[in-house]
């Protein structure tokens, strides 16, 4: 099983590359976010791979990072994504990104990538949850870290808040989601506070 595969690339396309190495050359399906990072042809890549048998192929899966390679093979493990629509999804959004909103169960900004509909998302979101939440932690993925720990921070207090006025944590921590997937930028707490309020009092 090839895992690791290095040589001169003969053939760069946005899709796969061709990498010579001793005189073979092997065809690799690579996502955007590999491709980007690639040298001109004729230079030297190396690539981790992911080796994908069926009766009729083999086929090699390419990419930059070991990180990236991990999460495709994370999601082909999802009931319902195979390789084509794995490569589609990181070609669409960059490894710490998707991360990110798996782990913090962002529906509204996975069902953006494209290849993703509702119930991909919540699949991708209900089988990976734990297992990206355990990878960003072995990585120290910065994604946003910082930001990332305020916010989450910021959205505990105004839940407790709502608790303290009365409302039931389910019912609460429902809203306090609901306003953090529909604000793209980041708010206060007395912001997000009125958000939450006004969606329970509806």
């Amino acid at each position: 099983m090839i895992a690791l595969l290095s040589g001169k690339i003969a053939y760069k396309g946005i899709s796969h590359l061709v990498v010579e190495t001793q005189g073979v050359g092997y065809r690799v399906f690579i996502p955007l976010t590999t491709f980007y990072e690639l040298p001109e042809a004729g230079q030297t890549i190396t690539l981790h791979i992911h080796t994908s048998v069926k009766e009729d192929a083999i086929h090699l899966f390419g990419f930059y990072t070991r990180e990236e390679r991990e999460l495709f093979q994370m999601m082909i493990s999802v009931s319902g994504i195979g390789p084509k629509v794995a490569m589609n999804i990181l070609s669409g959004i960059s490894s710490a990104e998707l991360l990110e909103a798996i782990s913090g169960g962002h529906l509204a900004k996975l069902i953006t990538i494209p290849g993703i509909g509702r119930k991909m998302a919540e699949r991708l979101i209900l089988e990976l949850k734990d297992k990206a939440i355990k990878k960003m932690a072995a990585d120290r993925i910065p994604a946003t870290d910082a930001k990332r720990k305020l916010s989450e921070s910021i959205r505990e207090d105004v839940l407790s808040a709502l608790v303290n006025l009365g409302y039931k944590a389910n019912a609460a921590r429902d809203a306090v989601d609901k306003v953090a997937r529909d604000t793209q930028e980041e708010s206060a707490m007395d912001q997000l506070l009125k958000k939450a309020l006004k969606i329970l009092a509806g």
